[in-house]
């Protein structure tokens, strides 16, 4: 994904002994200012360029007319194999072209660490799956869970709230983590660095492997924003010791703090 992008500039380093701890100094406050102004754009940010930003555009809506097509719980769960087959079946998604697909696999194979996100891989290949007996869905939510730790931890969380706590998100294919990060870098104007800022780069998700995001009911997209842990169900959540964030406050992984995403694996 290197050859094409766009990079505003980049941090120059000192080479004298001397200056090695003002210029570590320096670069640590750049990194805790990028993460918590995420979405703000940096000198050194990846930034596709117009012809690129526009494959992704196209890329967005091939997307889209997948989940329209499979439904939103099913999309959740689908790998890149069956989304091309859907593209191929059904006229009104259309078939993936080669300029498309080559696009999604550079996306999925660049090191995230380009754009500055340094979490750990979690699907080793394009093709990976959630296998289907591994999951099961919740009612009424929209969502799965992984069998097992995932699936017990959330029981134990809706029923000490008193269902208060809802599911905001389960398991992420690499198909929905993609669909995802593809949004987010067309909201970003195609910096791809500020996408990377607020989720994971499509491989990298916890999402596909047992974590999930949890909400206050009937608090809608504010659940997705720090104000999620000024209620008194993150409190009560807190106190329960049900509290693992995976992106926390100054977190190492160049990601904005989520307190609503639950650390399970």
């Amino acid at each position: 994904m290197a050859t094409g992008l766009v990079v505003a500039g980049s941090p120059g380093l000192a080479t004298a002994a001397g200056d090695m701890d003002t210029v570590a100094d320096r670069h640590v406050k750049d990194y805790l200012t990028k993460i918590k102004n995420f979405n703000e754009h940096f000198q050194d940010d990846i930034i596709l360029d117009e012809r690129q930003f526009a494959l992704l555009k196209k890329v967005a809506n091939r997307l889209n007319n997948v989940q329209r097509m499979v439904g939103y719980a099913n999309f959740s769960m689908l790998d890149m194999d069956g989304a091309l087959s859907v593209g191929r079946r059904y006229s009104s998604v259309g078939e993936f072209t080669a300029e498309e697909k080559d696009f999604l696999e550079k996306l999925f194979y660049t090191n995230a660490g380009e754009y500055g996100f340094y979490g750990e891989k979690v699907f080793a290949g394009f093709t990976a799956k959630v296998a289907d007996r591994d999951t099961l869905k919740i009612p009424g939510s929209g969502h799965y869970l992984f069998r097992g730790k995932p699936e017990a931890l959330y029981n134990k969380i809706a029923r000490d709230l008193r269902n208060n706590v809802v599911l905001t998100s389960g398991v992420r294919g690499l198909v929905k983590q993609m669909h995802l990060f593809v949004l987010k870098a067309i909201e970003s104007k195609g910096n791809l660095s500020m996408a990377s800022r607020s989720l994971a780069p499509p491989g990298y998700s916890f999402h596909g492997i047992g974590d999930f995001d949890v909400g206050k009911r009937g608090y809608g997209y504010r659940n997705f924003t720090e104000d999620f842990a000024q209620t008194d169900e993150f409190k009560r959540l807190s106190d329960l010791g049900y509290i693992n964030i995976r992106y926390f406050e100054n977190n190492p992984f160049g990601v904005r703090f989520e307190p609503w995403h639950i650390k399970v694996v």
